[in-house]
């Protein structure tokens, strides 16, 4: 196989310093000879702001504010990239580098790897890179003959991924060449460049975004909201949404926040492709990750919510622990929203029903509560993703 060059490319490196893009990388797995490779390259600590070896899921659950339903994986990588490219904005604007700018030319970089070990593999070899940019979100997925090469010699192709889908993803296209590859091995690649409205939402210089476009560009006040992360939506969801329309007698629009606390936003490729499950539906992106937040681009709204969510609205421990400011917020959204539509869910295995949650008489005196006899579905996201998740490996 040939040796990997492509770092030490002047074409590489000039390209990369001629873009201005600097970039923090995570490696998972696999691919960090990347790392070895930008950080001894002469020229390579000047598009190299850090990089991280999370060797470790407990590394990757501390980058991503809790565990993974897989770690080698396109919706990790993503993940993982998203959070670098935070990172990398950071530490431009550490530099003194304007906000905006530093958005601008930020690049997030990740792999996640399952290549050959001392034991078998049951499952396949690959390499799974994805690239964020304040313009996009690709990633490329490349899955290697089976015991065709050394460990060392996937640790390399991967690493060549890793520096070709970046140099693509900066605009160096004469460095963005595929690895030597074999026959039987295979790759699939995906970008989404999203329209301008999601790129400053997602570089939080907007709070909402209509995800269709055409809409107004701040929500209306008192309408009825469905919050959620929708992922997937499913029959549930839709009969919810039909109820709640029915009790408050006006048209709902869904709500996905790209954050939430603790963890990096949503990638354009997993907003493109939660937004295409809602066809003509209103639906709004929105960096509302609390419900405080919510309140706040959603003035005097009624909100559609599960019986979950509704238990934690009162729950110290969404307050930084503390009694007082639970009981502060319990008053704000009972002041400030339009009231709430509540509805049993499944958690953990048991169905909840609403009017059944202790919380404060303030927020009960705003809720409707949907009874059992309207609405029951002993099904919930986590179930229906395991599902599809069985069905691929299928």
């Amino acid at each position: 196989m040939a040796p990997l060059a492509l770092p030490a490319s002047d074409r590489f490196l000039a390209g990369m310093e001629t873009s201005g893009r600097r970039l923090v990388l995570v490696a998972a797995g696999g691919g960090s000879t990347a790392i070895s490779h930008l950080a001894t390259t002469p020229g390579g600590s000047e598009i190299l702001l850090e990089a991280t070896v999370a060797s470790a899921r407990p590394a990757v659950n501390g980058l991503l504010g809790g565990p993974q339903e897989s770690y080698c994986s396109s919706r990790t990588a993503r993940r993982l990239a998203v959070a670098a490219w935070e990172r990398a904005s950071r530490l431009m604007q550490a530099e003194g580098v304007e906000p905006a700018a530093a958005s601008c030319r930020a690049v997030g970089v990740a792999v996640t790897a399952g290549l050959a070990t001392r034991r078998p593999k049951r499952g396949d070899h690959r390499a799974i890179v994805a690239v964020q940019t304040r313009q996009a979100t690709r990633v490329a997925e490349l899955v290697l003959e089976k015991a065709a090469r050394s460990r060392a010699e996937e640790e390399m192709i991967s690493a060549w991924l890793v520096l070709a889908e970046t140099a693509a993803a900066c605009g160096v296209t004469s460095c963005a060449t595929d690895p030597p590859l074999r026959d039987a091995d295979r790759i699939h690649r995906d970008c989404h460049e999203p329209p301008q409205e999601w790129q400053e939402l997602f570089a939080g210089e907007r709070i909402a975004v209509a995800a269709g476009g055409g809409a107004a560009a701040v929500p209306a006040e008192g309408g009825l909201v469905f919050p959620g992360s929708f992922d997937p939506l499913h029959e549930g969801h839709l009969l919810m949404a039909r109820i709640a329309e029915e009790i408050a007698e006006r048209p709902l629009a869904y709500e996905i926040s790209i954050r939430n606390v603790d963890k990096p936003p949503l990638d354009f490729i997993e907003l493109r492709n939660r937004a295409a499950q809602f066809a003509d539906r209103p639906l709004w992106f929105t960096r509302a990750a609390t419900f405080l937040e919510k309140l706040d681009v959603f003035p005097t709204t009624t909100f559609v919510l599960g019986a979950d969510t509704y238990a934690r609205l009162p729950d110290p421990r969404y307050y930084g622990g503390l009694a007082t400011a639970a009981t502060r917020a319990v008053k704000a959204i009972a002041s400030r929203s339009g009231g709430l539509i509540v509805f049993g869910r499944l958690v953990n295995g048991v169905f909840h029903d609403a009017a059944s949650i202790e919380v404060p008489q303030v927020l009960r005196d705003v809720t409707y509560f949907v009874a059992q006899r309207e609405f029951r579905l002993d099904l919930s996201s986590t179930d229906l993703r395991r599902q599809a998740s069985a069905g691929a490996e299928g």
